[in-house]
């Protein structure tokens, strides 16, 4: 176990109230309470609105929330440009780029898309390009579009958080044929499998995220402050892996 205090920042948070669970009210102050509670000196958060209703308007209204909130770091929705929604896909780059976001997230599944079909593929040329970071939970996609995701930019991090339960077989797979495919260890639920991986793969391909408000933080804490890692580890995996894939967007004191 961990001895030392180590700076978390999460990788995978929200703000905005969910319309089907009982977590909050999903307000700034809510969040950074939380975050207090657990340690965590940074987080970087998506909204409701732009996973559960239109991403246009929860991005920009994320905007808004984190406007003047130093420890929280804007993550936007991104879609396909099929329907032009979020403007064309230099549009919506350069608009996130406008607005500080450091990293973008996909909900193919609950937006009705293929991650690895060719209505996607303008966008996440564009957000690899832009050098930000791809977010998404395991259940909005299966992990062959990861790896074909992966393979056709292999300048995109791509994280997938949410794993829950024996996926390792699955995940490990994808770990070992690519460079650029990480995982978040919200709802990492398999037994020591936090420490499995880092001893095959390393610690650099892991993040720390907690899933809040919809799942409780101290979840992955205890997970990564309480594991068998080194203290080396737990502070790549804590803040330092996140913030090399943001390329200094993140800076913690």
């Amino acid at each position: 176990m961990s001895s030392r205090v180590h700076v978390l920042i999460d990788a995978d948070a929200m703000l905005g109230r969910h319309p089907a669970r009982d977590v909050g009210a999903g307000t700034v102050a809510e969040a950074l309470a939380g975050m207090d509670r657990f340690g965590i000196s940074e987080a970087l958060v998506g909204h409701t609105l732009s996973w559960l209703h239109d991403p246009r308007t929860g991005n920009q209204a994320l905007l808004e929330l984190v406007a003047g909130q130093p420890r929280l770091h804007p993550c936007w929705v991104m879609l396909p440009d099929t329907c032009g929604e979020t403007g064309t896909p230099a549009e919506f780059v350069t608009a996130a780029l406008a607005g500080g976001v450091c990293a973008v997230r996909a909900y193919p599944v609950d937006h009705g898309y293929d991650l690895a079909g060719v209505d996607a593929a303008p966008v996440l040329d564009a957000v690899a390009e832009a050098g930000l970071p791809l977010l998404l939970d395991a259940a909005q996609t299966t992990w062959p579009q990861v790896e074909a995701v992966s393979a056709a930019r292999p300048h995109l991090a791509i994280v997938v958080g949410g794993l829950g339960y024996r996926v390792l077989r699955q995940a490990a797979g994808v770990l070992a044929r690519t460079e650029n495919v990480h995982l978040g260890l919200a709802n990492l639920s398999s037994h020591c499998g936090l420490e499995w991986l880092v001893e095959r793969f390393g610690e650099q391909r892991l993040l720390f995220g907690t899933g809040a408000p919809t799942r409780d933080p101290a979840e992955a804490v205890t997970r990564l402050l309480w594991s068998e890692l080194g203290d080396g580890a737990v502070a790549a995996i804590g803040a330092g892996n996140l913030r090399s894939l943001l390329r200094e967007k993140v800076r913690v004191a």
